[in-house]
């Protein structure tokens, strides 16, 4: 018996270790896994999504998309489609880490729930401005294209993204050129969604920024608030107020440039939350905080409540 309290011992000590690893690795991934863990106890096994495709945008491993639906979605359900874009100092992150993303979304916007997809897009050094830009729109490029025929709405059409993903979603949203690139119009959209999106960080101060933009002849022109236009989409902009990495004052700026240009927005900015601790929220380790998420999903519904006439399938 005591020979074999000491090998549980031993390997609680050996998981614990490799949990620490695996954690210093990829916090996101390990958030995860305990996500989906938390999702199959609570709902008999079940995850609550589908993956309905999986697909390459171009020839970089980071070039890819992982796209999700509620179980048994018909193909002719017109769901809204929300394209989530993950952060990480443009330098990290992958998509298939954020499919936690996709279940909270859908079990948020249910009973009728949305389309996920999770789009990647190349990182430092390749992925510096306007790299990543280019391959969001071309992203969104393929959503436009595929959607329809996977059970979503390609005329209702949500961007989302945080931290540098955000930046990312608004940029795109706002700066109409490089969704034009590929044949798309930014106003189209049916509107997007920043969570502690850097939107105004002029002069740059940090090694992340500096890689990402600091070549540009032009850094204004990298600046999602110098885009602000009328007929823009309409934005949601969730802020921690503890957040020190990417400051309120970011969304709080985006806000008013959006109001000013008779786009009424106001920044959601929350108490107790910081930069990490957002994000997090959409896991269900941490839905105890349960703002973040109820303002995204009443945002979707908002924006996304009337679909358009649709001629019958051919």
């Amino acid at each position: 018996m005591s020979r074999w309290i000491v090998g549980l011992a031993a390997a609680g000590i050996a998981g614990h270790a490799l949990y620490r690893r695996a954690l210093a690795r990829n916090p996101v991934a390990v958030l995860d896994a305990a996500d989906l863990a938390l999702t199959l106890a609570k709902q008999g096994g079940q995850s609550g999504v589908e993956r309905v495709a999986r697909a390459r945008y171009g020839p970089d491993p980071h070039q890819q998309l992982e796209v999700f639906a509620p179980p048994g979605t018909p193909r002719n359900a017109r769901l809204p489609v929300v394209v989530f874009i993950h952060g990480g100092a443009w330098n990290s992150g992958r998509p298939q880490d954020y499919r936690f993303i996709a279940r909270s979304l859908i079990a948020a916007t249910a009973p009728q729930g949305c389309m996920v997809v999770l789009a990647g897009y190349r990182l430092l050094p390749q992925g510096r401005w306007p790299v990543m830009l280019a391959d969001g729109a071309r992203a969104l490029r393929w959503v436009a294209d595929h959607a329809a025929t996977l059970g979503g709405d390609p005329q209702r059409v949500v961007l989302m993204g945080h931290s540098a993903g955000a930046y990312n979603a608004l940029a795109l949203a706002l700066d109409k050129r490089w969704l034009a690139d590929e044949g798309l119009d930014a106003d189209a959209l049916a509107g997007a969604i920043g969570l502690a999106t850097p939107a105004d960080f002029l002069p740059l101060d940090d090694p992340a920024s500096i890689a990402t933009f600091g070549h540009c002849g032009d850094l204004a022109q990298t600046q999602p608030i110098n885009h602000v236009h009328a007929g823009a989409p309409p934005l949601l902009l969730v802020h921690g107020a503890d957040d020190p990495r990417v400051r309120p004052r970011n969304s709080l700026a985006l806000a008013a440039a959006m109001t000013a240009a008779g786009q009424p927005t106001q920044a959601l900015v929350l108490d107790g939350v910081d930069h990490e601790r957002l994000i997090m929220a959409f896991a269900k380790p941490f839905a105890r905080e349960t703002r973040p998420l109820e303002a995204v999903a009443a945002f979707i519904a908002k924006v996304c409540a009337s679909p358009p006439v649709h001629s019958a399938p051919q």
